[in-house]
């Protein structure tokens, strides 16, 4: 799970910031984002237990995160300069 998680954030933090300004396309990747942040949150608990090497979930809780943050941010700035775009015309 916690390499599913690093490749959802990085996935997610990717194409967040080249297709977040696409309507319906960037409704996905914050999704993705979050989808990453639960498996990492999961795996790092479970390994946390266990006693495991916990590396890579924490790499992939961390890319996630990020990946929320600039995904969402990316979804309001592009909102906004559609409103200033269309109130110009």
């Amino acid at each position: 799970m916690g390499i599913a998680s690093l490749v959802l954030g990085i996935i997610s933090l990717i194409f967040g910031i080249i297709l977040g300004w696409i309507p319906f396309i960037g409704f996905i990747f914050p999704i993705l984002a979050i989808v990453g942040l639960i498996l990492g949150i999961v795996d790092t608990a479970k390994k946390s237990q266990t006693d495991d090497k916990k590396g890579i979930s924490i790499a992939g809780l961390v890319t996630s995160a990020f990946a929320v943050i600039v995904t969402i941010s990316m979804f309001f700035i592009s909102g906004a300069l559609s409103l200033v775009i269309l109130s110009e015309m």
